[in-house]
């Protein structure tokens, strides 16, 4: 079995389109699991970006740092989760224009 090599370019334009779409999403959307969602799409896009040019170096680095991508993008959910789960009970919204009201 032999495996395809996709040039680095290709990979690093899909990251870059993939990073476009989320921060598009978080720059638009209000709701705010649209706006964690979005994070997650951009967060994505950057491993992508690490593993591309760490498969074109031929290093293990960009593999590396795709890990902590995703360590980070599972502390982010957890934390988001309970953000979510905290802002609507105190008020039956998830719009983000209404959790300023949090402030006090």
């Amino acid at each position: 079995m032999t495996a395809i090599a996709i040039p680095v370019e290709h990979a690093l334009v899909l990251a870059a389109i993939l990073f476009a779409i989320g921060l598009a999403g978080v720059l638009v959307r209000r709701n705010v699991i649209f706006l964690l969602m979005s994070l997650e799409i951009m967060m994505n896009a950057c491993g992508l970006a690490f593993v591309a040019a760490g498969a074109r170096w031929a290093e293990a680095d960009g593999q590396i740092m795709y890990m902590f991508v995703l360590s980070l993008a599972a502390a982010e959910v957890a934390v988001g989760l309970g953000l979510v789960l905290q802002v609507e009970r105190r008020l039956r919204t998830l719009d983000i224009d209404a959790a300023s009201e949090l402030a006090g």
